[in-house]
Order: structure tokens, then C-alpha cells, then sequence
């Protein structure tokens, strides 16, 4: 089964629920064991998650890093279907491609006896969950490595940066009164539109950096309103702020709270991932990803938060590295069928290249990235 096919096969299982996580889950497990590839099937929560391993116990160390899950789709999206060079389908970007590749890619290189690498597969990147992932646990647990790559869609360029998270769920007060003389109360429904409204234009808002051109602000969620006839006193809303590298999250709450007649009810944050583009190990990927593409294949920054964190905070320099496609979380995603041979060599090239640029005499070590 090629790249292709096996991301049409892992398309049909509607992976936005749990029971087509888990069935999704199986079918990775079978397929890697039929190869001859030993899988972990642990579980998180009550979801499951897979590890795999092949390549020596000693020598340099890397992770391919996937998530099954995606955010839920039409039914329609779930039957893949191709028009030319792309493959439609929810998940077919983030990231069904990727990892049908990767996965590919580990059976690629299982007979190279140089390179170790660790497979990991998680059920809930796309959770609302913020607060525990599964791939904390994981690295909590000792799934250690020198570099991580983790396969969310980057148009095969090697994604050094990504925006940190700062989502917070706040409370606008108002003052209520009968729906019929809306004039003697003060609608916290509007003055919540209106909160959001001057979020969108505190100072941090117009700031940037050497990737980005701006933080990103989100109305992820508004309720307000408990009766038909009446003016409603109390709206709650939910913020997803995506902020800059050298932006503080907690500068930015500051400018939040000095709007009146809010409360800022809970917050959580995720820090950027950030990775020196003089890292050796970029390095490395970016020439061997630079032999298949034209054009820069480094320096991308995700506006999306990332996995690659919890390896970061591991102190394990991690990047984001995809297929090409577009559409992702939207009605016609698709991936480039093309990209995800390319993709799937590119991975291929990194691990079979990196003792051949272990023999420099300056080495390859993971001496940048990483917080540790």
C-alpha cells in the first residue's frame, strides 16, 4: 500500500469521535505489525495511543510524531475522493497524509541499523482538553530522542516556529430589565461584541516578529441570555489568542482586564515552540528536504499551536514538517498526492543521511532547542 492509498484508508474512519479513533487505531496497529513492526498500544484516558520503535538501541535518537484525531466533518467528507493531483477528505491535510507517510516511511527504513526511530501516534491534538495531552505524558514517561518531528501539515517546509496559546474564558457584565424597555438596562450580549471588538485592538494585537505578522484573536465561543423578555445581564465568552514568540502572555492579560466591566474567569496558556534555525539537526532536515523542492525550505512560522512543545520542554528540539495541501478544519481540505511522496523521501533522506553528517568533524549534536 502506498502513501495515497493508505491516507484514502485512514480518510474512512471519522476520527472526530471515539470510537473512530479507536477503530482508526487498530487498523495503524494492524498495519505496522503486518510489517513487522512491534506496536505499543497504550491508552490515555480512554483513548489509545501507539509507540513503535525500530532501528539500533544506540546512536542517534528521532521521533515521527502523528495525531489521529480531527476536528468533525460532513459525512461526505469521509469518503476520500481526487481531483488531479489532490486527495479531498477531512483530515487529508491535518493529518492523515502526514502520517500515512510517516508511516510508510518507518517501514522504508526498517532495515537501516544506524538511526533510531521512535514512532508515536496520539488520539488528541485536536482536543478541547487543554489543560492534559497525551504526548505530555509520553514524554513525561521517558519517550525520549535528540530531534522530533512532528508531521502537521508545513507545505514541505521545516516549521521552526509556531504561536503560543493564551485562551481564556471571561465574563461581561450588564444590567438586566424587561425585554420590552431594552433602554433601561445595559445588554451584556452587545457589550460582550463589543469587548471582543476592543481585544481585537489592544496595542499587542498590531505587534510582530520575524515570522509572523501578528498575533491571532478568535471568538471561539459566546452565550448570554437566560429568557426571552429580558435584557440580558451576564455573557460569557471564550478567546483563543494566538501569540507571538516574543510577545508575554501575561502583558497581554494586563491590557485584557483594563477593560471595564469584565472578568477574567480561567485562562491557559501554551508557550511557542521555537527551534534556532542553526540547529544541526534543522540543518539537516532543511538539505534533505531541500534536494526534493524548489525554492526556501526553512524559516516557516505556524500561526497554530503545536505539539512539538511538549517536546521543546523536554528539551528536545522538535519542528513541524507536513505535506503540501490546503483547506485544513474547512469544508474541501485536500492534500497534494504529490507532496506525500515527497514528504515520505524527504524522511527517508533525514534518516539515512544523518551518519554520513555524524562524520563531519564538527558532528551533529542537539546542542540548540529545546528548554531544558
Amino acid at each position: 500500500m502506498d502513501e495515497r492509498a493508505l491516507t484514502e484508508r485512514l480518510i474512512t474512519y471519522d476520527t472526530s469521535t471515539p470510537d473512530g479513533i479507536r477503530a482508526c487505531a487498530g487498523f495503524v496497529k494492524g498495519w505496522l505489525e503486518s510489517r513487522e513492526i512491534d506496536v505499543h498500544d497504550g491508552t490515555f484516558g480512554e483513548l489509545p495511543v501507539l509507540t513503535a520503535t525500530i532501528g539500533p538501541a544506540t546512536g542517534p535518537t528521532l521521533v515521527f510524531h502523528g495525531h489521529l484525531d480531527v476536528v468533525p466533518g460532513h459525512p461526505e467528507q469521509f469518503t476520500p475522493r481526487i481531483e488531479g493531483d489532490r486527495l479531498y477528505g477531512r483530515g487529508a491535510y491535518d493529518m492523515k497524509g502526514g502520517l500515512a507517510a510517516m508511516m510508510c516511511a518507518l517501514r522504508d527504513l526498517c532495515d537501516q541499523d544506524a538511526v533510531r526511530v521512535r514512532f508515536t501516534c496520539v488520539p488528541d491534538e485536536e482536543s478541547e482538553d487543554i489543560d492534559t495531552r497525551s504526548v505530555d505524558e509520553i514524554v513525561r514517561g521517558g519517550f525520549s530522542a535528540d530531534f522530533a518531528i512532528t508531521g502537521e501539515p508545513t507545505d514541505l517546509h521545516v516549521g521552526v516556529q509556531a504561536k503560543g496559546v493564551l485562551a481564556f474564558r471571561l465574563h461581561v457584565h450588564g444590567r438586566s430589565a424587561h425585554g420590552s424597555t431594552p433602554w433601561l438596562g445595559d445588554n451584556a450580549v452587545l457589550k460582550a461584541i463589543d469587548v471582543f471588538r476592543r481585544i481585537e485592538s489592544l496595542p499587542f494585537s498590531r505587534e510582530s516578529s520575524e515570522l509572523f505578522d501578528r498575533p491571532s484573536v478568535n471568538l471561539g465561543r459566546i452565550h448570554g441570555g437566560d429568557a426571552l423578555n429580558k435584557v440580558p445581564d451576564l455573557c460569557t465568552m471564550v478567546v483563543d489568542i494566538r501569540y507571538l514568540p516574543n510577545q508575554d502572555p501575561g502583558h497581554i492579560l494586563e491590557q485584557i482586564r483594563s477593560i471595564p466591566d469584565i472578568e477574567v474567569m480561567r485562562t491557559f496558556t501554551r508557550v511557542p515552540a521555537y527551534v534556532p534555525r542553526s540547529n544541526p539537526y534543522v540543518i539537516a532536515l532543511v538539505s534533505a528536504v531541500g534536494r526534493l523542492t524548489e525554492g526556501e525550505s526553512m524559516s516557516v512560522g505556524r500561526d497554530g499551536a503545536s505539539d512539538a512543545v511538549s517536546f521543546l520542554q523536554a528539551g528536545i528540539p522538535a519542528v513541524e514538517f507536513g505535506p503540501a495541501g490546503a483547506g485544513h478544519h474547512g469544508p474541501d481540505e485536500w492534500v497534494s498526492i504529490s507532496s506525500l511522496a515527497r514528504y515520505r523521501q524527504a524522511l527517508c533522506d533525514f534518516v539515512t543521511g544523518l551518519p554520513v553528517a555524524l562524520e563531519r568533524p564538527e558532528g551533529l549534536r542537539a546542542v540548540e532547542g529545546g528548554l531544558a
